[in-house]
């Protein structure tokens, strides 16, 4: 069993996840980190049985992988993924927050304070103080990036656990602020709207496939990178997403050739939160969400657990430094070819495009995001 096992499943689990989210918000700006929502789901596995467990093993793309290896994988990709670039911050944190007076399998706990590094704590959820310890934790662990992920603790809620991620990487090549210009980004409505544009030239990996272009801007010591994929003018960026999948992003990773060109690209910053219950429900996880039929008899042997409720939050500024990410995923469990010389390519971002914030060192996609309309 290896890191890139698990990366492949997280890739994959990150598509069926965004595509998902692409429905549920058609033409809205989507930004959330897979990383992020299946090491909470992982945590959250660990705990699983029965059907429940075959549920989410689905879902989650495990094929083959059985505890023991997720969990190993976890932690050798939480410590790789840490350690990949001098020149870039990636900061991982897990946690687990477990209502008092409530009877756990310590097993459980063990394990994910083990393999996840899970901070883990039982608290008095009915004091207004347990909101505020965990959205603290949450604060603290995304640089203040995401204040708060959950409001209120309901009544028949018994746990969560919690995964949070921040990423700032400076770019490799920076964009010169002299050339910022404001530069009208054509919106899929065929609207408009003025949007300070960054510019910059050089050699960049790129490929051209079919009905649109793609560029990849590194980070630090190229240890992560931004990729762009723009659609064809007249192409929308929906019908793009349309092909989005693990296949066809693995075959697009190994297109890039390094070229010259020209890359213009918005300057601008994202905003994203939803309740993913129905988009996980949607990949196959429904069982987990069933009162009386989730079995997590391995949280605690009454089989009187079920997830209540899955929330994420996402920002990403976009700048002519570099870029700062941060995401938050709260699992609530409530009881009951030929070398050529490369033509010169022109990439303006100009209309709607996908993006994705990628470690290169294992493939793990850190962020992924559709900007219909930059903010």
């Amino acid at each position: 069993m290896t890191i890139e096992t698990l990366v492949a499943a997280n890739n994959e689990f990150g598509f069926d996840l965004f595509a998902k989210l692409h429905i549920q918000d058609k033409d809205k700006n989507i930004f959330c980190s897979p990383l992020s929502v299946a090491t909470a789901l992982a945590m959250t596995y660990n705990g699983a049985a029965g059907e429940t467990h075959l549920a989410m093993k689905r879902a989650l793309k495990y094929g083959s992988m059985n505890h023991a290896d997720i969990n190993q994988s976890s932690q050798s990709l939480m410590a790789k993924l840490k350690s990949a670039d001098p020149k870039v911050e990636l900061l991982i944190a897990n946690s687990l927050w477990a209502r008092q007076g409530v009877a756990f399998n310590p097993a459980f706990l063990d394990r994910n304070r083990q393999f996840f590094g899970a901070e883990v704590a039982a608290l008095d959820f009915a004091s207004p103080q347990a909101v505020k310890t965990i959205n603290g934790w949450v604060n603290q662990n995304t640089k203040g990036k995401i204040p708060t992920i959950i409001e209120q603790i309901g009544g028949d809620q018994v746990m969560f656990l919690i995964n949070a991620v921040y990423f700032k990487g400076q770019w490799q090549k920076k964009f010169d602020g002299a050339l910022t210009q404001p530069q009208p980004f054509h919106l899929a409505d065929g609207k408009t709207k003025q949007t300070p544009m960054m510019a910059q030239a050089g050699n960049y990996p790129h490929f051209k496939g079919e009905n649109f272009q793609a560029v990849s801007l590194p980070y630090g010591q190229g240890g992560a990178a931004l990729y762009l994929f723009l659609p064809n003018e007249g192409v929308s960026l929906n019908s793009f997403l349309s092909g989005l999948n693990f296949q066809n992003w693995q075959q697009w990773m190994s297109s890039f050739r390094n070229a010259p060109g020209d890359v213009k690209l918005p300057r601008f910053k994202m905003d994203y939160s939803s309740e993913l219950n129905d988009s996980l429900k949607a990949i196959g996880m429904g069982i987990a969400f069933e009162r009386g039929k989730a079995d997590f008899s391995g949280i605690r042997e009454q089989k009187d657990l079920f997830i209540s409720q899955v929330k994420h939050k996402a920002v990403l500024e976009v700048n002519e430094e570099g870029s700062e990410a941060a995401a938050a995923t709260s699992v609530a469990i409530g009881i009951t070819s030929v070398r050529r010389e490369p033509e010169r390519f022109n990439f303006v971002a100009d209309r709607p495009f996908l993006l994705a914030i990628r470690d290169q060192q294992t493939g793990a996609i850190l962020f992924l995001g559709a900007v219909f309309e930059p903010m």
